[in-house]
Parts: structure tokens; sequence; C-alpha cells
């Protein structure tokens, strides 16, 4: 992997979001808001997208890391209507770490703005990022985005005439689908988080009702949470039958829900499709069944202002979303939708970023919940945080070593082992599409959930996102405070191991696209030593070659599972 060659002083101001002058004759992209569009200053963040391609507009096949478009990104502050924001050499870019290295030809262009909002927060911090706007943090489909019409255009990184772009129209709300006699969706707004950020933040829960639910109105019911990202489809995937226009697909649900992320969502990890896992029309036949065990299925929304998901934990840069989701919105849940309110009666499943949320509820709030199955987890011991050791690595993106050969540090692989994504590229990423943690992407969520809090009242980064060097105070934080939760298993055993022992099952694939199994291997070596009582907590590699989305097992196998596991706790004395 190439190094980034911009000077020094370039780097630094590209990655603060501050544009240099560039040379007399280069290429320049000028970005104005169009005071049709907008009647006041806006403060936010300028992006231009370049591409080939004609059939979808250019913002919608950028920011991801899995192939995405020539793309461009500058902060601005108080942006007035009439001015212009200008893209040229000196901004970094992704792929491109420059214009000037983007090819000639002609492109399809568009610019979008991702507008912030200003939070007095109760910290005392003032700082400016994205308000989600219920779409769980797509910058290039968040409501009141401001875009410009694709044009197409000629670039030549050689010549000095600019190319403009106007923003002109902002992007339209959020759809939320309709409730149905099976799906329901609440959304509250949170008195603990609206009080540390200065203004109202939300929560919401789409839930899934079980046959006879109306029928039987004496009858309560046990819970199995669904975690991943954001998302308004139906738990698990659920088709509707009685839903107008049924698709098939159940949106942005919970991982393990069988559902494919979109190019440009704000999220690392695709789920891939494995073939234990059925549809979500198969899924249906199963819940609706006579013989199906009654449960009420429920994905939560708690999209922060700095990822599309809080990792359903207390954080002093988010706020306390785990108290937050287990003080205000499982009560209203429960009261609204029967639910047995008791430990044995509330389980955890999840994969990926919720693979990582089930384990993490389940070894920090050990009575509250009865079981977690968990899928693919996000790092759960960060002496392999992917392939970083948080503590005895110095670089994110190369090993410890400093004679050539260095090799590039990946983050991503196929199933056969072929390396797709180095750390140093998803870094270039996130620096383009956001500074101080901004970005809405994975390592910057980790940042903003795991971390403390800089004196610019952001995130401090665990490393720095365009030399790779790593920060040990705040390695060291992440591990103190309970966010490595391997340290925090074997720490905690002798309170915590009565009410954990045999409730953890770990799933994922010997060959997980994110390196995902290697700290999953650390945990299970961990867990083997823990007596008072033994641990005796399940974990299972899928082999050979299982990708990142594996389980051995369908979703409703899944809720079978859990109704034995339930039944024999409650026999058990």
């Amino acid at each position: 992997m190439t190094r980034i060659r911009l000077p020094i002083a370039a780097a630094l101001a590209a990655a603060a979001g501050i544009a240099l002058a560039a040379p007399a004759r280069a290429q320049r992209i000028a970005v104005r808001l169009d005071p049709a569009a907008a009647s006041a200053p806006i403060t936010g963040r300028v992006f231009v997208f370049l591409s080939k391609a004609a059939d979808r507009e250019p913002r919608l096949q950028g920011g991801s890391y899995g192939g995405s478009v020539p793309f461009f990104g500058l902060d601005v502050s108080d942006l007035r209507p009439g001015t212009a924001a200008t893209i040229d050499a000196s901004v970094l870019g992704y792929p491109y770490k420059k214009l000037s290295e983007v090819p000639a030809g002609d492109y399809y262009a568009q610019a979008l703005l991702n507008v912030y909002t200003q939070f007095h927060r109760a910290d005392g911090h003032v700082i400016w990022v994205h308000n989600d706007q219920w779409e769980g943090q797509r910058f290039n489909t968040s409501p009141g985005n401001l875009v410009s019409e694709v044009v197409k255009v000629h670039l030549d990184p050689k010549s000095s005439t600019p190319i403009t772009l106007a923003l002109i129209r902002k992007l339209p709300p959020v759809t939320v689908p309709e409730d149905t006699r099976w799906v329901k969706r609440i959304r509250i707004k949170s008195e603990m988080l609206s009080r540390f950020w200065g203004a109202p933040i939300y929560l919401g829960a789409t839930v899934l009702l079980p046959k006879g639910f109306d029928e039987e109105p004496g009858r309560t019911y046990p819970a199995v949470y669904i975690q991943g990202h954001f998302g308004l489809g139906a738990p698990f995937g659920f088709v509707d039958p009685t839903a107008a226009g049924t698709t098939g697909r159940g949106g942005r649900g919970g991982r393990g829900g069988g559902v494919r992320m979109q190019l440009g969502a704000p999220v690392p990890y695709d789920d891939v499709p494995t073939s234990a896992r059925e549809s979500g029309p198969e899924f249906a036949k199963a819940w609706m069944a006579d013989d199906f065990p009654r449960f009420v299925a429920i994905t939560w929304q708690h999209p922060t202002p700095y990822y599309d998901d809080s990792y359903a934990v207390n954080s002093v840069n988010n706020g306390p979303y785990q108290d937050a989701l287990l003080t205000e919105l499982v009560p209203l849940l429960e009261k609204e939708f029967r639910l047995i309110p008791e430990g044995n009666a509330r389980f955890l499943t999840g994969g990926s970023t919720g693979g990582w949320e089930c384990a993490a509820l389940q070894l920090q709030r050990p009575r509250f919940f009865g079981g977690a199955w968990c899928l693919y987890p996000d790092p759960v011991d960060f002496r392999r945080n992917q392939l970083v050791d948080n503590y005895a690595d110095t670089n994110a993106f190369i090993p410890n070593v400093s004679e050539p050969p260095i090799p590039e540090r990946y983050m991503m692989r196929t199933p056969d082992g072929q390396p797709q994504v180095t750390q140093r590229q998803m870094s270039q990423l996130e620096a383009v599409l956001g500074t101080r943690a901004r970005s809405g992407q994975q390592f910057d969520a980790w940042d903003a959930a795991y971390g403390p809090i800089g004196a610019d009242g952001y995130p401090r980064r665990l490393w720095d996102r365009l030399t790779g060097h790593i920060d040990k105070e705040v390695a060291a934080w992440w591990r103190d405070k309970g966010y490595d939760l391997t340290v925090l298993m074997a720490r905690e055993w002798q309170q915590n191991g009565r009410d954990l022992a045999g409730k953890m099952h770990m799933y994922v694939g010997d060959m997980d696209n994110h390196y995902l199994n290697l700290a999953v291997y650390l945990m299970e070596q961990e867990a083997a030593r823990l007596d008072g009582p033994k641990a005796n907590f399940t974990f299972e590699y899928g082999r050979p070659m299982k990708p990142h989305g594996w389980q051995p097992f369908t979703n409703a196998e899944l809720v079978r599972m859990m109704d034995s596991f339930r039944k024999a706790r409650a026999t058990t004395p």
C-alpha cells in the first residue's frame, strides 16, 4: 500500500478539514450554497463525488470502503448562502488522496453538505455533530442534508478552469413503515439522553408480536432483544403477510436478521448470507405456527450523533445510553407488550456490532438478562482488535518492526484469506468522511463509545487516522472502563460468576472477514480458566472458511433454543 504522500502541513490541514492554497494551475471544484436552499449559514461537511456510472446518484456510490467512487470531504463553518467551499488538491479524498490524482476524463459529479447541529452538553462541552434524523447516520441520505444535481463534467487535473456545483435541494424525511397486526413501533424522547445532550434525543423499538397476542390479553411473554445497527425493518427479517407491498426485505434490521446493508451505509461489517439462516418468509411461517414458542422479538433504535448505534453502553462521549435503554425503554416495552419483567425472560442475540452488544449487555448486566447468543461479535478482547493489539502495538497500520520490508496490516479479507482493505485505507476513508470522530464509520464509532473526551469536547481517537500512532492513554481507558469484555469478564467473575455461568454462547466463522474470530479465541481461553463457578460458556467456530455472518442455526431454531434454555433455568434450584 502506498503511503500518504501529502506534505505534512497539507496532511494535517486535510485531517482538520482545512483547505490550503492549491497550485495556480490545478483543478478545483467549487460547491456553492444556493440561497434558494438555505436562508442562514450552515456548519457541516461538504463532499464531492465523482462517478463514471450514471445509473445511481454519485452520493449513493461513495462513502464506503467496499468499492467507493472517488470522493472528497471538507469541513465548513458558517457557510453563507451564495458563497462556496472549494475542493482542490489540498483536500484529502478516498480512494485517491488528492483531486490531482483522479484520472482525467468525463465524470458524473455531485455535491452534498452533511449538516451539523450545535449541542451544548451537560458536561460543559459545546460541539458540532450531525443530529440523526431517524435515518441511522446515513450521511448520504439523511433528511435535511443538501445536495446538488448530478452534472456531467470533464475532469482534468492540469486545468485551471473551476467546476461549480450548486447545493439546491434538501433530502426528504424518512418514511417509517406502518404498524401491522404483527409488527409495532415505538419512539420516545429519552429524558436521560436529552439532559446529557441539551437537546431532544430519541430511542425506539420495533416489536414483533407472537401468534395469539391479541386473542389472549392476560398472557405474558418472554422477550428476545436482537441487537444490531439502526433499522426500521421487522425483527429477524420477518415478512409480514398482512403488510401491503411486502418485498421480503426487512430493512436495516438487527444482525442475524438476514438483511444486507446497502453501499454507502455508515456501517462497516456487511451481513453475509449463510446456508443456515432462513429467509424472511420462511421465518414468518415458523413464527406464526401453532407449535412455535411464544416470544416477543424486539430490535432497538438508538442512533447517536456519532454513529447509527450507541453500542448499548454508557459512554462519556455518547451519554448514558445503556441506562436509558434499560430504565426508560425496556420498562415501557414490558408494560405495553405484556413482557415478563425478570431476568430469565429477557434474552439477547445479535451479530457483528450487535454481537458485541449482546455480549456486553450480558456481561455488564448479568442479572438483568437471562442468556446471550452472540454472533460474530466485534472485538471482545482488545489484544486482537481485529489484527491490532491495543496494548502491545505502537501503530495500527504496521506491526512493531523498524526495518523494511514493513507490511501493511489489513482489516478485511475474503473467506479464503485474500486481503481486501488495510487499516490505513479504512482510516483514510474515515478521515475523509469526518474530522473529530464524526465519520459515522467503525473506528470513530468505537472511539465515541469506548474512549475518553478530548480537550476540544470530541472523542479522543485510539489511533491517528493519518499516521496510525496508537494513544496508550486511550487504550488504557478502553480497558479500564470495561469495554474490553475479556478483561471485564475475568476481573468481575468473583462477584458475577454465579449470575453468568452457562449464559454466554458465542458463534463466529473461522475465516471471519474482519478477523473477529481472533478475539473470540482469546475470550474462550480466559473463560476456560475461570472458577468458582466454572464459566460453562459455549464457543463454536464455523469451519472451514466460514465468513462474517456465519451462524450454525436458523433464527427459528435460535428462538427454540432460547425457549428450552429458559425452561431448564426455571426448574434449576
